[in-house]
């Protein structure tokens, strides 16, 4: 057992560093993608049909990609921007690009749920379109976004459990290495209950921080 806690935690930590700069990139480049869709889809605040529906099949194109394959396909990329396609760093590459058409759709939902005479009172004393955005949906959504970005968190660390089975690292190597190829039950077990805190971990996390936001 004590063998095993060095290995856990290192695994974790590799974990933690394909989830989370993933995580923060997704959001960010998400975040700006679901604006675009929100403000160009017929009805918007600038709509731009042939934009839209250009934008709107990228992302239904990116989301129907299973994971695995994503994975494979992006090796050469992923070796351009890292140096390497096997590790912790290479694997922020695919996760990333797995979860921004994720976290697009979800902000795109979000905006979509705000109440439309909001957006309409704000242009009517003269807001522009980045203020509305910056000040006006972002904010009133601002639940809906935390719950969204909660959910990509828990998606990220499935996952990178995946990218862990092609050399990615962290719990889902550890778990195929030790658990799996040299039938060591204990560590597949450890390695599952450690994921399960995470994802119960972070849920929790989220879901206060959603409520904190709610001012309604």
């Amino acid at each position: 057992m004590d063998s095993l806690v060095p290995l856990l935690w290192q695994a974790t930590l590799e974990t933690l560093w394909m989830v989370l700069p993933s995580a923060l990139i997704a959001q960010l480049l998400g975040t700006s993608l679901g604006v675009a869709l929100i403000l160009t889809r017929p009805g918007g605040l600038r709509p731009h049909p042939a934009l839209f529906r250009v934008l709107d099949a990228a992302v239904n194109v990116g989301r129907s990609l299973p994971f695995i394959i994503l994975l494979v396909l992006l090796i050469p990329f992923t070796r351009l921007v890292t140096g390497t396609s096997i590790g912790s760093t290479a694997a922020i590459v695919p996760l990333t690009v797995a979860a921004v058409p994720f976290v697009a759709r979800l902000v795109e939902g979000a905006l979509r749920d705000v109440p439309s005479g909001v957006t309409e009172a704000a242009r009517v004393v003269g807001a522009t379109t980045p203020q509305i955005v910056g000040k006006v949906l972002l904010p009133e959504a601002r639940p809906a976004l935390i719950h969204g970005f909660t959910v990509m968190l828990v998606s990220l660390i499935g996952y990178s459990a995946m990218a862990g089975a092609i050399g990615g690292g962290g719990l889902g190597d550890l778990a195929i290495r030790y658990g799996y190829q040299r039938f060591e039950t204990d560590v597949m077990v450890a390695t599952v209950l450690l994921l399960l805190v995470l994802v119960q971990g972070v849920q929790w996390l989220g879901d206060r921080a959603a409520r904190r936001a709610d001012h309604r």
